[in-house]
């Protein structure tokens, strides 16, 4: 039923955000309310599990502020900013055609239902213990943080007009071509780390396997480096010889 009641809530989250790209010719949307949706299944499962109250008290305070402050820094670039290049692309390659987004949209709630999974196993954790506990929260703070950083760094990056054209390869985008995707799947392992020892810890080892796999393969790199070798070409694929595509390591000379 908690997991019925998020599918149900996304839905109809999706199909609003559907709409407004509608509206706007903007499909960056369904990301912010990605994010959105998470966050309000964070806060669902916390009210309505039967785990721990420490490990609801986790994922309603952890997993709810993670999910709010991605869909606000992802709103304020959706806001401010022309359509993504790489949903702009779909949207060429699709004509515009309005059925293939909603569609689109609505994979995208059952995602949220996806990655709401390792969410419900900690929340169904009857007894983790306090360092189990404190193990996660400190990787999820490191996490966020890093995530943080990299989005600053990014942002400050391209507010400067003398780098249009050009690839960030400062601060933490040194070390890694996607140090933001990086931390993103590391928040992931915190869930797996207070899933640990539980009944559904099988669901919590889920989340990081899964957003490994829609960031390495499917959703995140490949559409980022593609939008980026057609808008930075020759430039981009210098970044792309020298430092590492996704775990961080020091860059080649």
């Amino acid at each position: 039923m908690q997991l019925l009641l998020i599918w149900a809530f996304a839905v109809v989250l999706m199909l609003l955000g559907w709409q407004w790209q509608r509206r706007r010719s903007n499909a960056g949307i369904v990301d912010v309310l990605w994010a959105f949706g998470l966050a309000c299944s964070a806060l669902w499962l916390a009210l309505s599990g039967s785990g721990a109250l420490t490990a609801r008290a986790l994922v309603g305070g952890l997993a709810a502020a993670w999910g709010l402050r991605l869909a606000w820094h992802l709103w304020r670039r959706v806001r401010s900013e022309a359509e993504d290049g790489r949903y702009l692309a779909l949207r060429q390659y699709w004509h515009g055609d309005q059925r293939k987004f909603l569609a689109f949209f609505q994979f995208q709630a059952l995602l949220v239902v996806l990655f709401s999974l390792p969410l419900a196993a900690v929340v169904a954790h009857p007894d983790p213990s306090p360092l189990q506990l404190a193990g996660a929260a400190a990787l999820w703070l490191f996490s966020v943080l890093g995530e943080s950083l990299a989005d600053a760094q990014l942002a400050r990056f391209r507010a400067n007009p003398a780098n249009r054209g050009r690839t960030c390869d400062r601060g933490l985008w040194r070390y890694s071509r996607h140090p933001n995707y990086f931390f993103e799947w590391l928040h992931w392992c915190a869930w797996a780390v207070a899933a640990l020892g539980g009944p559904l810890v099988w669901l919590g080892l889920l989340g990081p396997v899964l957003m490994y796999l829609f960031l390495r393969f499917i959703s995140g790199i490949p559409f980022t480096e593609q939008q980026a070798l057609r808008t930075r070409g020759d430039d981009y694929r210098e970044y792309q010889r020298r430092t590492p595509m996704f775990f961080p390591w020091f860059p080649k000379p």
